[in-house]
């Protein structure tokens, strides 16, 4: 995570306040480099230099992961377009995430130009039309010229997109504001409807009037039917009473002309009353309305005088806006108004919501081809409403997710399970697949739809955690958990920008000699409270979020800091051991950061030493094994931390050319206790022999268990029998008395 901010564009909340990028000459285009090399992002910046697309600039934002992609898609609301390598990571990642902008972020105007190193990196043609990616080129065709053409071509589609979704958006608001009318009856009222409604279509607060013909014969005989804001005392006066005259002005003027009218301190909209007395509606908008919010304004104003009388059109839009058209089933947003209307029924409680999530439907799709993938959705589609009871509501409420909602003694387990035994008939395919199911009982929740649907996704996500097919039912104490781990995580973030967070440092004690020769540096967490935060808290946290590249950034400098001042005061001898995190060693700018770090120091590199986990070594050995050849070359010791908890292939081990193995301390602890305890240690530290590899071992508590480890022929160990992690000022005094003691 980066602490440098980019430019935050607000994405407003109504329809009129989200602008068409047609309608900001000025306005730079934003684009989205994703590669993990940074020569890519410098040569790609240079090529754009200069470039105008339409008369706007651009501004152009980085990503060096498929993760860190994804958070800046995550805040970044307004980018036109990406370039996204094929091979940032190892397998389909690029896929994957292209499959996240388009299902789970719902980013469907955001344009995708993939580049590949090689033609047999682009993906197959069902995908590229199942994600709607705009082009896809070798790094050979990606000349300047080309990528200012693919550039130019997708960001004028992202364009046209862009307003088509503003109009639908603006439509869907049109479509609820006609439905709450549906049930208003007589003119005052309505207009009190109306008045509200504007306001929530414009952005601003209802401060307005809205004015009918007392008598349709008398045009100029005007009174104010409903009213908002400071005009609220004016309800049933004649327009006359109104002290603006550039109020009434625009009133009257409206209705005699028959049209809206707008100006500089408000708008003035016309209802047409189809048999009924002409309305008009005055707002102080205090904004200028470009051409699309005046269209769509001129849209909601036929829509609302004229909707009554037609219930066919009406029906039409709200179809649009309430179905999905792929299973013909609700949408979300229809599933979440079911929700609400059942959560304030007096019989909530006998009511369940389930979420049925397809397992590896991904994987099924790439097997299947995309339009079968869609059938197969289809398929589960009418299964469920012809399998399931009539009073069960069934709807798709994201790409492989369906929401059931409906009594609890039809939502069970094996139920809905049950209609998956069956294998689903796909052309001349037969499907069988199951489904990760979220349970949430009514009783369970607030009186807000949507909090319930993220509830019951939150039990969906703890059956998953378990395994692919499980149940799992939502409980109070979950949402507790979210809660409180969404607030450590601000909480993280806060301390981390506002260096809350620090170091200690626990001794490394040579067995045979007492001699001091290392220290660990670990990161400790003290709250304005003077609590503090375990480790175990908040490194998970930090390494899901992805703050732990920041954090770990943080900590090697400040410790190479460190090793410097400890040679200067004498210690130069002393390594410091730092611990790195599977994301920050991956991370593609890790060995620059690490040059840095030792270069704006004055660090010894041979007094530097990095630890990761076993697990993490084993993992995707070609990116580990070239990242570790980089840091060699520096002087850098490497050690494998938690030694004896993994499965490590020993050919492996000695191709890594690691300089220390750590023995976790689970072992340490049954050292002395028992025979059997002793082995693995004792394995470890033979391995390490043959392998030429130094024994540290790590939770040393007890006398017994130093001498034990001496007698077994490990070189090292640290734990609170030598010395607990200190801060610095403590540190120092505990060298100068420590620095050579017999164990």
């Amino acid at each position: 995570m980066n602490k440098q901010h980019n430019e935050q564009i607000p994405a407003g909340k109504n329809a009129l306040s989200r602008k068409d990028p047609g309608e900001a000459p000025h306005r730079a285009w934003r684009i989205l480099i994703v590669d993990s090399d940074p020569r890519v992002h410098d040569d790609t910046l240079e090529a754009l230099r200069g470039t105008l697309i339409a008369n706007r600039p651009l501004t152009v934002l980085h990503a060096y992961s498929t993760a860190q992609a994804y958070d800046i898609l995550d805040q970044e609301k307004e980018i036109a377009a990406v370039l996204l390598s094929t091979t940032i990571e190892a397998g389909d990642a690029s896929l994957h995430l292209i499959k996240a902008i388009r299902e789970e972020l719902g980013l469907q105007d955001l344009r995708i130009i993939l580049h590949a190193k090689h033609a047999c990196n682009i993906p197959q043609i069902d995908a590229i039309n199942r994600y709607d990616i705009s082009a896809c080129k070798t790094a050979a065709e990606l000349t300047p010229i080309e990528l200012h053409a693919a550039l130019s071509a997708a960001i004028h589609a992202y364009r046209h997109i862009h307003a088509i979704n503003l109009g639908r958006d603006g439509l869907n608001m049109i479509v609820q504001a006609s439905a709450d009318f549906m049930t208003v009856h007589g003119l005052s009222r309505c207009a009190a409807g109306v008045t509200t409604q504007l306001a929530a279509l414009m952005g601003i607060s209802p401060e307005g009037l809205v004015c009918a013909q007392e008598d349709i014969a008398e045009h100029g005989n005007l009174i104010v039917i409903a009213a908002a804001g400071r005009y609220a005392n004016q309800i049933s006066q004649p327009l006359t009473t109104i002290d603006h005259a550039g109020i009434r002005d625009l009133l009257q003027r409206s209705l005699r002309e028959r049209r809206n009218l707008y100006a500089e301190h408000g708008t003035t909209l016309f209802f047409q009353g189809n048999g009924y007395r002409d309305v008009a509606a005055y707002l102080e908008s205090g904004a200028h309305l470009d051409h699309f919010a005046r269209n769509l304004l001129h849209t909601f104003c036929t829509n609302i005088a004229a909707g009554f009388q037609n219930a066919a059109l009406f029906s039409k839009l709200q179809t649009i806006a309430y179905n999905d058209p792929l299973s013909r089933l609700p949408n979300r947003f229809h599933f979440v108004n079911q929700i609400n209307l059942k959560l304030r029924s007096p019989e909530r409680n006998k009511y369940s919501l389930a979420l049925l999530d397809i397992d590896h439907f991904a994987e099924t799709n790439d097997a299947l081809g995309h339009n079968l993938g869609d059938r197969l959705l289809q398929a589960i589609a009418q299964r469920l409403k012809s399998s399931l009871y009539d009073d069960v509501i069934i709807a798709r409420t994201a790409g492989d997710t369906f929401g059931l909602l409906g009594p609890s003694v039809h939502l069970t387990p094996s139920n809905l399970t049950g209609q998956f035994q069956e294998p689903f008939a796909i052309d001349d395919e037969e499907v069988l697949v199951s489904v990760t199911i979220g349970l949430l009982n009514l009783s369970d929740t607030g009186n807000n739809g949507s909090d319930a649907l993220k509830e019951a996704n939150i039990a969906l996500k703890r059956a998953k955690q378990h395994r692919r097919g499980e149940v799992s039912y939502y409980t109070r104490e979950m949402g507790v958990e979210i809660q409180e781990r969404v607030k450590l995580l601000q909480a993280l973030r806060h301390a981390f920008d506002n260096d809350k967070l620090f170091l200690v440092y626990q001794p490394q004690i040579n067995l045979s000699t007492g001699n001091v020769v290392g220290v660990e540096a670990l990161i400790r967490w003290r709250t304005d409270d003077g609590k503090m935060v375990p480790p175990g808290r908040f490194i998970p946290l930090a390494e899901h979020s992805g703050l732990i590249v920041s954090i770990g950034e943080w900590v090697l400098r400040v410790a190479c800091l460190q090793q410097a001042r400890l040679a200067r005061q004498g210690f130069g001898h002393i390594r410091i051991a730092i611990n790195v995190s599977v994301s920050q060693f991956r991370h593609p700018r890790f060995p620059f950061v690490l040059r840095r770090a030792l270069e704006n120091s004055g660090a010894d590199p041979r007094c530097i030493e990095l630890e990761i986990t076993e697990s993490m070594a084993m993992e995707d050995a070609d990116t580990i094994l070239h990242t570790f050849a980089k840091i060699k070359k520096t002087g850098i010791t490497l050690a494998i931390d938690d030694f004896g908890t993994g499965f490590s292939s020993l050919s492996y081990l000695q191709r890594l050319a690691v300089d220390r193995l750590k023995i976790d301390r689970s072992f340490i602890n049954e050292l002395t206790t028992s025979e059997r305890g002793a082995q693995i240690p004792e394995v470890v530290i033979q391995l390490g022999q043959r392998l030429g590899l130094q024994i540290v071992a790590e939770g040393v508590e007890e006398a017994s268990q130093a001498e034990r480890l001496r007698e077994l022929g490990c070189h090292e160990a640290q734990g609170y029998y030598f010395g607990r992690p200190m801060e610095v000022p403590v540190l120092m005094e505990w060298l100068n008395t420590h620095q050579v003691q017999p164990v």
